[in-house]
């Protein structure tokens, strides 16, 4: 039976305790005892998953990461936040957004790359995220910004965007890295389909296995639940079925790449390493000794003294450690070229006749 999360554990910002509590019951604590049953337990209870990772790991994801929670390419020298940018201005571009445009970004986290793409494309943005807390967190952002008449949030579904929005709602759709928590790429994408208008476009840097990914390797398959359980993901899936997923819902393809599988010198996963000499600015080296030995050292004990003093949930401490096996995982699978975080499709919607 799956864990369920009771409200009486919320707090005022919209973290619910239990939930945070319950997040890695969903996963077998000796991994190679993963079944089937367990896989599609989460599928079923997908919005319990979300919720309990990011109610635990958002705060962990500021400090370690900023207001963005995306990986990206670099270049020799660039800074990691300016790479970061770079990476939405990409696919703005790729996306051809113009202003004035009704633009959708699903899965919006705490709203980062929703103020830099508004402000580079000089369009409406409408963010939307099931997790109450994380859009709290992008409505303060965002007001801080001032640019609350430009970029708005609402808690919602993505699985349920038409009853949300209606259809024909909305000039073009992005989803930066967020469509993998879906319990299905069809329902989602279907859902996307749904509230473009005919003609608009759709933007997504999905996260995949590759096609060098071999589920019948245990180890292949081990790294892949290493993903899931440390970012709060029902299920792995191979970028073929996204790709499938896009065509079957009726979506023109017009554009698509690994970004990944470009033969770039500093890799996507290199902040994860930890190695501070790859650091490529001297304000990126605190970014990058965060996830070094000494630095998970001083996140382990902090979380877990905070977390014991009640200045952050019951359950906070135990997320935190489902992120080093994900570091793990990704540095792995990145390395071998098993997985990409940056998938990018452009698909239009077709216009009508």
């Amino acid at each position: 039976m799956a864990p369920v999360a009771t409200e009486s554990s919320a707090h005022a910002d919209g973290r619910v305790g239990r939930r945070i509590e319950n997040y890695t019951a969903f996963w077998q604590k000796d991994m190679s005892k993963e079944a089937e049953q367990d896989t599609e337990n989460r599928l079923a209870n997908y919005t319990d998953v979300i919720n309990g990772y990011y109610d635990g790991a958002t705060g962990l994801y500021e400090y370690g990461w900023g207001t963005s929670f995306h990986f990206s390419r670099y270049y020799k020298g660039e800074g990691f936040y300016q790479a970061l940018a770079r990476h939405e201005h990409y696919l703005a571009f790729k996306m051809n957004l113009k202003p004035g445009m009704r633009v959708l970004d699903v899965g919006c986290g705490i709203g980062g790359p929703a103020r830099e793409i508004a402000q580079f494309a000089d369009v409406q943005i409408v963010g939307l995220n099931n997790n109450d807390f994380q859009v709290g967190r992008a409505r303060k952002l965002t007001k801080k910004a001032g640019l609350e008449n430009q970029v708005t949030y609402t808690v919602g579904d993505f699985m349920k965007l038409a009853e949300k929005f209606g259809e024909n709602s909305f000039d073009a759709v992005y989803a930066i890295e967020a469509t993998v928590h879906a319990p299905s790429w069809e329902g989602v994408y279907g859902e996307i389909m749904k509230v473009l208008k005919p003609g608009g476009v759709f933007g997504v840097y999905e996260w995949c296995m590759t096609d060098k990914w071999d589920p019948s390797i245990p180890e292949h398959k081990e790294v892949a639940h290493g993903i899931e359980i440390g970012n709060g993901i029902p299920e792995m899936r191979p970028l073929a079925k996204a790709r499938e997923a896009i065509v079957n819902v009726g979506f023109q393809i017009e554009h698509e790449e690994d970004l990944a599988d470009r033969p770039d010198p500093i890799p996507w996963y290199y902040p994860l390493e930890g190695d501070i000499r790859k650091a490529q600015t001297l304000w990126d080296v605190f970014t990058v000794w965060r996830m070094s030995s000494s630095g998970k050292f001083v996140t382990h004990h902090g979380l877990w003294f905070i977390e014991k003093l009640g200045i952050v949930p019951k359950g906070t401490w135990e997320v935190g450690e489902t992120l080093k096996i994900a570091a793990d995982a990704l540095v792995k699978s990145g390395r071998e070229k098993l997985f990409t975080p940056m998938y990018l499709v452009v698909a239009r919607k077709p216009a009508q006749n």
